[in-house]
């Protein structure tokens, strides 16, 4: 890895905003230098040597690759990196933010109890029934106990 992938790693290893990025991941013929599956996101630390002889071509072909498979290429310059760490990262994040809308990080606040459980399908835990085969969340189960009497 180069420097400047090397500083960025040490950023996206600790998983920011609950994101998982691996570093050098193979995808067929290429070698993405960090990829969250999550986002379907690539993330590519371009250096001068980018930009010298037949890698625009290689790269508009990895490009090309990636995007077949409904991955989006970032690329960030190796002097953003080096420079400006917080911006490269911020910049990394939001992306995968934005191709992630539900996403949330794992230390954000669970969703409040009983909001999907009105009209949702959702499985109740050990018994196999969503709500729409009578299973209800606590609320309805607690009606229904009622009315029996």
């Amino acid at each position: 890895m180069s420097p400047p992938e090397v500083v960025l790693w040490q950023q996206l290893r600790g998983r920011p905003h609950g994101f998982k990025f691996r570093r050098q991941h193979p995808a067929g013929p290429f070698v993405a230098d960090f990829f969250c599956a999550e986002a379907k996101l690539a993330v590519e630390v371009d250096g001068s040597g980018h930009e010298a002889g037949d890698q625009p071509a290689h790269d508009a072909r990895r490009d090309a690759f990636f995007a077949s498979h409904g991955v989006k290429v970032l690329r960030i310059s190796a002097l953003d990196v080096m420079h400006d760490i917080e911006a490269a990262l911020r910049t990394v994040i939001s992306e995968a933010s934005a191709r992630c809308p539900l996403h949330h990080a794992p230390h954000g606040p669970p969703p409040p109890v009983g909001e999907d459980e009105v009209g949702a399908a959702a499985i109740l835990p050990g018994t196999g029934r969503g709500t729409a085969a009578g299973g209800g969340g606590v609320a309805a189960r607690a009606a229904r106990m009622q009315a029996r009497g």
